[in-house]
Order: C-alpha cells, then structure tokens, then sequence
C-alpha cells in the first residue's frame, strides 16, 4: 500500500511542480525610498547609521516604457484625466511618520496616488483606496491630500516613468516624479 501511494505522489509531482507562473511585466516594479537608502539599513555599521537610514517615505510603482509614444496630452496619460503615475496596480505611498503636503496633514500610513496631468501643472492627489488597478474608481472624496504643481521640461527623454525622493531643506522631502521630458516635484514635510 505505501509503495502504491509512493508511487501515486511520483506520478502526480511532475504536474505539481510544473504550475505556470506568469510571464514577467512589461512595466516593472520598483521603490523609491526617503532615505534613499533605506532597504539596506540592516547593513548599518552602526546603531546611529541604522537608526538614521529608518525609512520615513516609501513609493511601489511600476515603470511603464515610452517606447516612442506620445505620454502626456495623449492615450497614455490625456491631460484633464485621473491618471496612475506609473502602470498597472495603483502607485502606492507610505509615510513612516506624519506628514504635510501642501495645507493637509496626512497621518503615517499607506495611501494611493495619482494625478490629473495638464500640461503646465498636475493636480496629484493621495487616496485612502488601496489595492486597485489603476485610477478607474478614483472618488476625491477619499483624497486626503491634494496638491497642484507646475511641471517643469527636461532636454533628456526619461525613458520609463520614474521616481525619486530627496531632502533639498532639512525636514522637506521632494518626491520627483519623471517621463518623457517632463518632470514634477511635490514637497512633502516631515512631521516628526
């Protein structure tokens, strides 16, 4: 008998382990840290350098290519209309602690952000609605902060979307958001 169920599990485990995973995403995904080196603080020399690479900002989005398209005022990203900043699941943003970002005072927690580009500015907005594909059920309503900045051109194509957070005041952290030539920066206080 235990040889005939040795023999069912040898039979059966070729197609247990042959399940599909799914192919790799054309637009990957990636963080954006404050401090940028934050993922490595387990490697800190010491307690003080562990404690001050703490994260207080974490940005998961994915990186769509431009691959020659037009992004900003066309089918990608038209201008009046909520957009994903990135592709796929909606951008998501924690705050390790609480925050100001223009007039709001947003607590520590993890909100959704998105945009409503324009070709000069972008309303960027920070949602309680987590876990969702894309902004097809955006409602500000669940926006907890709303900021409008002015976009700003760079002679250089960014290729993918990108992200990136630095302190350019002590306290003021500027998460910097780039594709094709154009750029936005949004300045976001730290609380504590």
């Amino acid at each position: 008998m235990r040889y005939l169920i040795f023999c069912l599990l040898l039979l059966a485990a070729p197609t247990l382990s042959a399940q599909d995973f799914v192919d790799v995403d054309k637009s990957p995904l990636d963080a954006a840290y404050y401090p940028t080196r934050a993922a490595f603080r387990a490697f800190a020399k010491t307690d003080s350098a562990a404690v001050a690479m703490e994260p207080k900002i974490k940005v998961l989005y994915s990186r769509p290519f431009k691959k020659g398209r037009e992004v900003w005022g066309g089918d990608l990203a038209p201008y009046g209309e909520p957009y994903r900043l990135g592709a796929n699941e909606t951008t998501e943003i924690t705050f390790f602690t609480p925050v100001k970002i223009g007039d709001h005072v947003v607590p520590a927690g993890s909100y959704t952000m998105g945009a409503i580009p324009d070709a000069d500015s972008w309303k960027v907005f920070f949602s309680l609605d987590l876990d969702g594909w894309g902004v097809y059920a955006y409602k500000p309503e669940h926006s907890v902060a709303t900021i409008t900045v002015p976009t700003a051109k760079v002679e250089d194509v960014i290729e993918n979307f990108s992200v990136s957070l630095y302190e350019p005041t002590p306290g003021t952290v500027h998460l910097k958001m780039g594709w094709d030539t154009t750029v936005v920066e949004i300045p976001i206080e730290l609380l504590k």
